[in-house]
Formats: structure tokens, C-alpha cells, sequence
């Protein structure tokens, strides 16, 4: 090849090559152009939607303010006292201070004998929607002063748990579970025995030693006692048991017998206020003692139909209250297997199956939610026993209960 073929091919390459470069260099430098166009629009984008949820923020923040302050408007209306978070508003109810004789007053009008659910119910309701009554189904509307903001939602409890949450106080020994009554049905067997043996010989030694007419009269009438005895049993077996505890000398003394009766039907009476229960019959049994027993619905119609979760919940609480407020005082309680089975008729007549175990979770649920109700008020359930030594009104009771906050 000839130089000047060689310096024409040299100098084709040299601008082969820097047309290459300089295409390269506008390629890049356009790319540079588009990704600066486009990352200039981005903050423009971004500060346009930042601008509309600042908007946004601001509108609620506006709407909040103003429920806020028709939140404190109504609560002003209402008489209520506001409690104010940051971004809450939260209003409670204040009671007013009222004397026992003032709230006596107030409940006196209600006729609780007459056991009407919804005429007691609509009553007690009126009251303390006017902040006259602080108490009444506060277990359903409030914490009824325990750790707990809903004391009436069952959960499952073991007897460990069930232990452990009350200190070891509350266990199935303590609540009596299968335990002995102060009278027996061997009780009962001895002293069907004693009776027919003792009017036996009774009537055998009057015809023996005394005049033919006269022992023959006293044998008559002695041969009626164990027929007498027998009848009264089967109607009214109340009254034999008080008999037989008085003769055999049981192990509480009347005082502490007394003591005993009337902490367990003041747990019912607590119990069953706070769950908002009506009262179905206040009278005092045969033993000579106050007793309580509630309807099992706010309605008064719960006899015929099924009960609902919230029922029987409640009356698992006020059932196993009774037994519950025995425990606190004396280690163990007596007594208490009525409820028990009450409490078992109940769960039949639940809306949802309620199973073996269901039925064990309730009942100890039951003994944890009453122990709490009567230890967070137990100034006010100390008060109710006293009233129900002296043998109170339910109006009085509810005073009592109401007046001691």
C-alpha cells in the first residue's frame, strides 16, 4: 500500500472515531436532560400531594375540634364532669351526695315485694339516669370500681388461676364444693330413729305404769308424734333442720351462725345490685334470717324463655357470690350447694349449648368476677351485712348501699 493510501485510511478512521464520540456525548447528554426533566417534576408532584394531605390533616383535625367541643357542650347540658386526654373526651357521670334517708326516700316508692322485674327495673333505671343512683347495674355500665373495665365479661378460669387471682382465699375447698351442710341427711335418719324409738318406749311404759285409761290416752297421742314428724319433714323441712341444729349443738354459735347467713345473702344483694338484677322476694326463712333471691332477667319474663350469654354470666356471678362472701370471712363456706344447683337449672335454659366444661369455666368465672365485686367494694358490702342483721327493708339496704360511696 502505497503513504497516501495509508494517510487517507488513517485520517477515515480518525473521524469515524470522533463522530462516534460525539454522538455518544449527545446521547448521554440528552439522557442527562431527560432524567433532569423528570427529576424536576418530582418535587412538584410530591409537594402538590403533600399540600392536599395537609388539607386533609387540617379538615379532620377541624372536625374533631368541633365534636370536641359539642362533647363538652352536651356534657355541661348534663350536669357531667368532663375528663379530658389528649385527643379524648371522656364523661362521667357525677352522683349527688345523698343521705341513706334521702335515697330511702327516693326507693321507698318502689314495691319490691311485689316482685314486678320491669316496673322495679324502669324505677331504679330513672334514678340513676338523674345521678340519684350510683350503684345500680354498674357492673354492666362501668367498672363497678374493680381493676377490670368490663367485671361481666366471662372468660375460662382454672382453679389455679382462680387461686392464684384471690390470694388462695377462694378455692374448692373453701367454697364448700360437695362439703357437708350443719344437717345432714344422717342427721335427718338419726333423728327419724330417735323419734319413733323414744315415742315407742314412751308409749309402752304409759300402758305399763299408768292407769288403764289414762295410759292408754298418752299411747294414742304418743303414736301420733312420729306421723306428726314425718309430715312436717316433708313439707317443710326447715324447720326440722332448725330443730336438729339447735338439739346436736353445731359447731358456729348462734352469733357466728348469724354472721354467717347474713354475709352470704349481703354478697347475693351486692352482687345482684351491681349486675342490675330485680329483686324477686326479700323475707326472712325459717331459721329466722334474711334471704334474697333475684329474677333472672331485667325483664321479669326470663321463667318461660331462654337466657342469653349476658344472663347467665350474670347469674353466675350472683349465684356464686353468696358462697364467695362466706370464704372471705370464715376459710370456707356452708350452704352453698342450693346455688350450686340453682345455677345448674340456669345453664339448662341457655340459648347456646353450654357444655361439662363451659358450664365449670362460668361457675368458677362466676366466683372470680363476685370476689372481685365484693372486695373493691367492701366497705359498701360491710355496711349491707349490718343492715341485714338488723333485719332492713330492701329499700333500706339499697340506701345503705347507695349512701356508703
Amino acid at each position: 500500500m502505497s503513504p497516501s493510501n495509508i494517510k487517507m485510511n488513517t485520517l477515515i478512521a480518525l473521524l469515524a472515531v470522533a463522530s462516534t464520540s460525539q454522538a455518544f456525548t449527545m446521547h448521554n447528554t440528552q439522557r442527562t436532560s431527560l432524567v433532569s426533566s423528570r427529576s424536576s417534576a418530582r418535587p412538584i408532584a410530591s409537594v402538590l400531594k403533600m399540600a392536599e394531605a395537609n388539607d386533609e390533616v387540617a379538615l379532620l383535625r377541624a372536625k374533631a375540634q368541633k365534636a370536641r367541643d359539642e362533647a363538652r357542650k352536651l356534657a355541661k347540658e348534663l350536669g357531667k364532669e368532663e375528663m379530658m386526654d389528649d385527643n379524648v373526651v371522656v364523661a362521667e357521670k357525677v352522683i349527688e351526695k345523698l343521705s341513706p334517708d334521702e335515697i330511702k326516700g327516693l326507693v321507698a316508692p318502689i314495691n319490691f315485694e311485689a316482685g314486678d322485674a320491669t316496673a322495679q327495673v324502669s324505677a331504679l333505671d330513672s334514678l340513676a339516669d338523674s345521678s340519684k343512683l350510683g350503684m345500680w347495674k354498674s357492673a354492666q355500665t362501668s367498672s363497678a370500681n374493680t381493676n377490670s373495665p368490663s367485671p361481666l365479661r366471662p372468660y375460662p378460669v382454672s382453679l389455679n388461676f382462680l387461686e392464684q387471682r384471690t390470694g388462695g382465699k377462694i378455692t374448692a375447698e373453701s367454697l364448700g364444693v360437695g362439703g357437708e351442710d350443719d344437717v345432714s341427711l344422717d342427721d335427718f335418719k338419726y333423728a327419724t330413729l330417735w323419734v319413733l324409738g323414744g315415742s315407742s318406749v314412751t308409749g309402752v311404759a304409759a300402758l305399763a305404769f299408768l292407769p288403764e285409761n289414762v295410759g292408754a290416752t298418752i299411747c294414742y297421742l304418743v303414736a301420733l308424734i312420729p306421723i306428726l314428724f314425718l309430715a312436717v319433714g316433708s313439707s317443710a323441712p326447715g324447720f326440722i333442720a332448725g330443730a336438729i341444729a339447735a338439739l346436736k349443738g353445731t359447731e358456729d354459735e348462734l352469733s357466728v351462725k348469724e354472721d354467717r347467713v347474713c354475709r352470704h345473702e349481703a354478697g347475693h344483694f351486692l352482687c345482684g345490685y351491681l349486675c342490675g338484677l330485680p329483686v324477686r322476694s326479700y323475707e326472712v326463712n325459717d331459721l329466722g334470717y334474711p334471704c334474697v333471691e333475684f329474677h333472672p332477667s331485667t325483664d321479669g319474663a326470663a321463667m318461660g324463655r331462654e337466657l342469653s350469654q349476658e344472663e347467665i354470666a350474670a347469674l353466675s356471678v350472683v349465684a356464686m357470690s353468696g358462697s364467695v362472701a362466706e370464704a372471705l370471712e370464715f376459710g370456707e363456706a356452708k350452704g352453698g350447694d342450693s346455688d350450686l344447683m340453682e345455677l345448674s337449672n340456669l345453664f339448662r335454659r341457655s340459648k347456646e349449648f353450654i357444655g361439662a366444661q363451659k358450664e365449670q369455666d362460668l361457675t368458677r368465672w362466676g366466683a372470680l368476677a363476685s370476689y372481685n365485686l365484693i372486695i373493691s367494694n367492701k366497705e359498701k358490702y360491710n355496711n349491707l351485712v349490718a343492715a341485714f342483721k338488723e333485719k332492713k327493708s330492701v329499700a333500706e339496704c339499697v340506701a345503705v348501699l347507695e349512701a356508703s360511696q
